[in-house]
């Protein structure tokens, strides 16, 4: 009983974790169209734009695409390439896909570092991204979003491990 409480706090917190995310994707998209949207209508009617325009448009761009990639990391619902699983055996394809999310977990971990590493030399740079927002704080997205990408993957091994160990009836 104890188990099952603690299992339902669990799956509350993703989910309440989950509609976060995909909250703030959503936003994000709906801006970045409005904005786009506004600066052709400004430029076409008046000949004119919000200056800083275009730079939010980028930023939001990267969020828009690193939020992207965080929600499709959660089920292992990513861009693959997927040849090499076509023709392996079944009895392969479990190490495969053993490999691939460490393979992930580890690339993930690399840019954590070196995105960390680029936010901090921006901020000590100082300078705008649009606006007056710093451009360091437009750039964390990097290093949270992979670190994000990384621990899912993570899961995703240990549970791919964990169903390979299960003994098969």
């Amino acid at each position: 009983m104890e188990g099952q409480h603690k299992k339902s706090i669990i799956q509350c917190l993703q989910t309440w974790w989950y509609r976060i995310e995909d909250t703030i994707l959503v936003s994000l998209l709906f801006l970045m169209i409005l904005m786009a949207t506004l600066q052709i209508f400004l430029r076409n009617l008046f000949d004119s734009g919000i200056v800083w325009g275009d730079s939010l448009i980028r930023i939001l761009v990267l969020w828009v695409g690193l939020f992207g990639a965080m929600v499709a990391s959660r089920k292992d619902e990513h861009i693959k390439i997927d040849l090499i699983l076509r023709y392996i055996p079944e009895k392969i394809k479990p190490v495969v896909h053993l490999i691939t999310d460490l393979f992930t977990a580890i690339v993930c971990v690399i840019v954590v570092f070196y995105g960390y590493r680029f936010v901090k030399f921006e901020f000590t740079d100082n300078l705008p991204a649009f606006s007056i927002v710093p451009a360091w704080v437009c750039e964390t997205i990097i290093p949270v979003s992979f670190a994000i990408i990384g621990i899912r993957y993570i899961f995703h091994f240990l549970h791919h491990f964990l169903q390979m160990m299960r003994p098969k009836p």
